[in-house]
């Protein structure tokens, strides 16, 4: 058994257990939040893992940028500046959104504030509403991301946005468990991340169902 400093996935009470060669029926579009706009970021590292892996549960993972947002005033509520509209356009286009995050002084960057504050507003068109959504998120510390999730996922309670609540999916990402092209190096890291896709899938298909 790994020593706990070097485990590399931090679930809370949660097995997610799936057959191989499960077929899904519907493959689903998700919009891709990355939290941070460092060119050297892990958890970039990360979501290029969960893109490679994303075919096998049903799901097509397409990034939608946040860097070249402007920030978030009311004072552009009248006229929306094009990156703006632009990146509220994805979002609703998306069948759901899936936010990798890093964890910056225990909560979440400000980029990604700003972000979800521009897809949220004006007030009524907020493109969040009733929009399936997962988070994930690495750090090399134990914690895994464990504290900047809880304030995201305030955030998307707020904006409506139905979440994937278990299982939770803390990474703590040590030297070469991630290459920089997305490849995971240790099988059983990958096969987490893979059922917590099939689990994003679920939840997403239950999430737009029709109500019977």
């Amino acid at each position: 058994m790994r020593p706990p400093g070097e485990m590399a996935i931090r679930m809370h009470s949660y097995a997610c257990n799936f057959r191989k060669g499960t077929h899904f029926m519907t493959t689903y579009n998700v919009g891709l939040l990355v939290g941070s706009i460092s060119s050297t970021s892990i958890n970039r590292r990360l979501a290029s893992a969960l893109v490679k892996l994303a075919p096998q549960a049903g799901l097509t993972l397409t990034e939608i940028p946040i860097v070249g947002l402007p920030f978030y005033s009311s004072d552009h509520d009248a006229a929306i500046p094009a990156e703006a509209a632009e990146f509220k356009g994805a979002i609703e286009s998306s069948d759901a959104i899936l936010i990798v995050t890093p964890e910056y002084n225990r909560s979440i960057p400000g980029v990604l504030k700003n972000a979800l504050d521009t897809a949220s507003r004006p007030w009524g068109q907020n493109s969040f509403a009733a929009k399936p959504s997962a988070v994930i998120g690495a750090s090399v510390g134990a914690i895994g991301t464990a504290v900047a999730q809880q304030h995201l996922r305030s955030i998307l309670s707020f904006l409506a946005s139905p979440e994937l609540a278990q299982p939770e999916a803390y990474i703590q990402l040590r030297e070469g468990l991630i290459t920089d092209s997305g490849e995971v190096t240790d099988e059983s890291t990958a096969e987490f991340l893979l059922s917590w896709l099939k689990a994003v899938h679920a939840h997403i298909a239950k999430t737009l169902s029709p109500a019977v």
